[in-house]
């Protein structure tokens, strides 16, 4: 049966950092058929409220704010002066989320991206608990705002902390606040989960966000992705969110080098853009 969904796109797939000019992607974004546009908050002061509320209503898009977690965001860190920093720039991400009327900050916020090593089980327990006392926290601050955070699993080359669905619902219940919830990548699902199906029951009702890329990060539909399983996973949840293309340039060397991508993946980004939700709507029609 078809998903009941609507469909949205990362302003990664063109630009990096988010800032006054990223919403002359808007209408472009718009003319392509996306209902939601992702709003990636690398800083938090380069985002003028005021600009992206009109571009976002004159364009018709929703907004979804996803965080970004580098090496002094850090809430699983030895020193608590890196929590605050995380905290601090949390509080920023909730407040650009409840002025633009997003339901939810996403992201890996448990840790910094790039934080994988093999550390003993005693080291991992002292990370984990920090993670979920820190988290508890970030979730009671977001209902402060009204708002939900959605929790993401990386891969085991960006964190050693969570990289499955079931590590991540083990997260959330140990977490034990209402607004803890989860967003599910599909592109680190590619490389951790041996069942995709699985892993989405797994989540169920906590998942409040979806993003897609193939499994080398490039258009839906062009790669070895097992699109069938997505679909009965969503359609067994009755999963009813927005499912987020979310894909990087490498014409912004800074979030190439993050993401390992060293090379183009297609020929045009917009091509990437308007191919990928082709795609998307045909598959979730079907």
């Amino acid at each position: 049966m078809a998903l009941n969904v609507t469909f949205g796109v990362s302003t990664w797939l063109w630009t990096s950092p988010f800032k006054r000019d990223t919403i002359e992607l808007f209408p472009k974004i718009k003319s392509y058929g996306y209902d939601a546009v992702e709003i990636p908050v690398e800083d938090p002061d380069l985002i003028d409220l005021d600009w992206v509320k009109k571009a976002l209503t004159d364009n018709g898009l929703k907004p979804i704010i996803c965080g970004a977690f580098g090496p002094t965001r850090d809430l699983t860190h030895e020193d608590p002066k890196f929590h605050q920093t995380c905290f601090d720039y949390l509080d920023a991400c909730f407040q650009i989320a409840a002025e633009l009327g997003a339901g939810f900050v996403a992201g890996p916020m448990y840790s910094a991206v790039g934080k994988a090593r093999l550390i003993s089980p005693e080291q991992k327990k002292i990370e984990w608990n920090r993670a979920v006392t820190n988290l508890q926290k970030v979730s009671k601050r977001a209902g402060e705002f009204g708002l939900q955070i959605a929790i993401e699993t990386l891969n085991r080359f960006e964190t050693d902390l969570i990289n499955t669905a079931a590590e991540l619902m083990q997260l959330i219940q140990d977490i034990n606040e209402p607004q803890a919830k989860a967003i599910l990548d599909g592109f680190h699902m590619n490389i951790e989960e041996p069942d995709i199906e699985a892993a989405i029951q797994t989540v169920g009702d906590k998942l409040i966000h979806v993003q897609v890329s193939e499994n080398y990060r490039g258009t839906p539909g062009t790669g070895q992705t097992n699109w069938a399983a997505w679909k009965r996973g969503l359609e067994a949840i009755n999963y009813q969110g927005a499912i987020s293309i979310e894909s990087f340039t490498p014409n912004v060397k800074e979030l190439a080098g993050a993401v390992c991508i060293w090379k183009p993946l297609v020929p045009s980004q917009d091509g990437f853009a308007k191919e990928g939700l082709e795609f998307l709507k045909k598959w979730a029609a079907e």
